[in-house]
């Protein structure tokens, strides 16, 4: 009998559940962005009061993860212009980990920098 989940092993439908699941996570962002934009349309104080919440390590992870995030969201989005017009080979599977590997070097050195 033939697994009919079998593709669901394959490094291409890894990548695109990373893809999904990345801009799920930047959507969920999203709306806290737009409430810091709030925070500075209403004037320095709040504004600062935010910027100093901010100064704690487990904000500092968080956006480290959102950097992550948006490094695999951006790889996602060059491996689908690859499959959309370069032509298709094995050596696609070393450019996704590769693609991988370097957003998670992006989100640790922004994590270094901060």
């Amino acid at each position: 009998m033939k697994n009919v989940f079998a593709h669901r092993q394959h490094p291409y439908y890894l990548a695109f559940i990373v893809h999904r699941l990345s801009g799920i996570g930047l959507a969920v962002f999203l709306p806290f962005h737009f409430l810091v934009l709030g925070l500075a349309i209403e004037g320095d104080a709040a504004l600062d009061g935010f910027l100093a919440w901010t100064d704690q390590p487990l904000v500092k992870a968080a956006e480290t993860l959102l950097i992550i995030l948006l490094t695999v969201h951006f790889a996602g989005g060059l491996r689908l212009l690859m499959m959309e017009f370069v032509a298709w080979s094995d050596r696609q599977k070393l450019i996704i980990s590769s693609g991988f590997a370097a957003s998670i070097g992006v989100g640790l050195l922004f994590l270094l920098n901060g």
